[in-house]
């Protein structure tokens, strides 16, 4: 009998566990029905010994100094500050997030204050009486040339949708500034795992207390592992059986290359927001890794309709389908609902972490330690 069955052990399944393992000292069966730990973070070497992340790239980067102290725990870490340029259909590159030196670039120009890129931004900008979409998010701040340059075309990719259709929240993730800063994230923290990703959750999961099962579906093992209680990190409408009808995601699909030089391109990341081409961005991870070879390796992102989901899809529509799972999800018993999936939110891996820990504070708060509960093998019946 397992205190716990941790469904998915990724960044919210993984931190979890070892927080319920160590501090409380309970038994936690962790399952995953991929065959590798890491979800979707998980780096390995290819066949020429690069260290390549399976599912595209992933950057950590945060604010919060108790999520980097907590994984700190589990690795050493690589300074790096990441870096994006954009690809013209002409072939120039130019820094993304749109900033001083990509205003200059494109338009021919010499601005050399904030000032006199606001002064641009300003007389650009189209008045919009109430923002609610993503299209009106960067016309309304930069004015509808730079819009289609960067933003409609590679959001209709992304995510199959018109920037018109989609909820502000997509674009404005991603800044437009003023000065020559040219990184692509300003945290307080940006690093790497010294030793890769995958490493990090190794550590993390290596706890007497902790047993790990991979290539191991829920479906497959939910009556055969006894537990009491559970974190669900997977799709909530997979847990409830569909009852309401699917949750719209995006997915990715991926081409790895490896090439016979030392570098591909200038920056970790090149975009692509044009749609004369069918992928968003090609990655090359001896950047992020700063690992020396004498070769490289890349990655293309193709978004997909079908497949693994990645993205929640954000539209009013969706988030009220979801409040129909969420309901479900707040009045079942003894299992916990935790991460992007499990809770159809946009999350980046830090408030993942992040949301784990603070549900272990709740979890300390609400169930005394050596508590039984109930049996919920059966929960999603």
């Amino acid at each position: 009998m397992f205190d716990w069955l941790i469904v998915g052990a990724g960044f919210a399944g993984a931190t979890l566990a070892e927080r319920i393992a160590t501090v409380r000292g309970e038994k936690v069966c962790v399952i995953d029905r991929r065959d590798h730990v890491g979800g979707n973070a998980y780096d390995e070497l290819d066949a020429a010994g690069l260290l390549i992340h399976r599912y595209g790239p992933h950057i950590f980067h945060t604010n919060s100094a108790a999520v980097f102290e907590h994984l700190s725990q589990f690795t050493r870490w690589r300074a790096y500050e990441h870096r994006v340029l954009a690809r013209m259909a002409d072939g120039m590159l130019v820094p993304m997030p749109i900033n001083r030196t990509t205003v200059n670039r494109l338009n021919g120009l010499s601005l050399t204050s904030e000032e006199e890129v606001e002064a641009f931004f300003s007389a650009q900008a189209e008045p919009v009486e109430e923002i609610r979409t993503s299209e009106d998010v960067v016309v309304s701040r930069v004015g509808r040339k730079l819009y289609e340059t960067f933003f409609r075309g590679y959001t209709r990719k992304q995510w199959g949708l018109d920037p018109s259709e989609l909820d502000r929240s997509v674009t404005s993730r991603v800044p437009t500034r003023a000065d020559n800063d040219d990184r692509y994230f300003t945290d307080t923290h940006q690093f790497m795992p010294a030793d890769g990703y995958t490493a990090m959750f190794r550590k993390m999961l290596d706890h007497p207390n902790i047993t790990v099962m991979t290539s191991t579906d829920y479906a497959a093992v939910k009556d055969s592992i006894p537990h009491r209680r559970m974190v669900w990190t997977g799709p909530v409408d997979e847990f409830f059986g569909f009852r309401f009808g699917k949750l719209p995601y995006r997915s990715l699909t991926f081409r790895h290359e490896t090439h016979d030089q030392e570098w591909f391109q200038p920056v970790g990341t090149v975009n692509y927001p044009g749609e004369e081409v069918p992928f968003t961005r090609v990655s090359e991870y001896k950047h992020l890794t700063g690992q020396a070879h004498p070769k490289t390796s890349i990655t293309y992102e193709f978004p997909a309709a079908e497949g693994d989901p990645y993205y929640p899809v954000p539209r009013p529509e969706n988030a009220a389908l979801y409040k129909q799972y969420e309901a479900l999800a707040d009045a079942t018993q003894d299992v916990w609902f935790v991460g992007r999936l499990a809770t159809y939110r946009y999350y980046n891996m830090d408030q993942v972490v992040a949301q784990a820990l603070a549900t272990f504070r709740r979890i300390e708060t609400t169930l005394p330690r050596g508590d039984g509960g109930q049996n919920l093998v059966a929960a999603a019946d």
